[in-house]
């Protein structure tokens, strides 16, 4: 156990008030699923946390343990998030309870890798991202598929439909999702 201190110890670059702070004994039992892992499940689980709950860089999650005198890698928050990071984010999205029933959807045109690209959005009337994708095409069917696909992981259907005057939208017929047809709102 003195060997676990020391190795915690060595990778806290920090004064010596904040040395040990995060150890926890507990944290190489059998059933753990961060055994084998240089720092407490504590840690760990802290990180990827701040890293999928506030939508933050490695380097500013990394930066934030610093202030917690944790000396911890960019590098090492990535593999720990994509490690853990799957389980953690359905857990946040099963927290966040449901959604508003008033969907706003928009499409935003977006250059990648010099190629004109379309940025559809799903959010609530909280605000809360339901869905995002990014295509080549600009067209009723795209717009279609992109609603069908939100619908089918939402499992519910939106009360009202908010667009900016989307034309890829705005001529849907109403039984194709079980949907009015979206209300247009002029852009501001």
């Amino acid at each position: 156990m003195s060997d676990l201190v020391g190795l915690v110890a060595l990778s806290v670059r920090a004064p010596s008030s904040c040395r040990g702070f995060w150890f926890n004994s507990a944290m190489n039992t059998l059933g753990s699923p961060y055994r084998g892992y240089r720092f407490p499940s504590e840690i760990i689980s802290y990180c990827v946390w701040v890293y999928f709950r506030f939508s933050v860089s490695y380097r500013d999650v990394e930066e934030l343990m610093a202030e917690r005198c944790v000396t911890v890698t960019y590098e090492t928050i990535r593999a720990w998030c994509e490690r853990f990071g799957r389980d953690y984010a359905k857990r946040i999205r099963a927290r966040r309870g449901k959604l508003g029933d008033t969907w706003h959807m928009d499409e935003v045109f977006i250059k990648i890798g010099g190629r004109l690209q379309y940025l559809w959005r799903a959010v609530d009337q909280d605000g809360s991202v339901l869905d995002i994708l990014v295509q080549s095409r600009r067209n009723k069917k795209a717009a279609t598929r992109f609603f069908k696909k939100l619908l089918r992981r939402m499992k519910y259907a939106p009360r009202v439909v908010v667009t900016d005057k989307l034309p890829s939208l705005a001529s849907r017929p109403r039984n194709r999702a079980g949907l009015a047809r979206p209300r247009q709102v002029p852009s501001s």
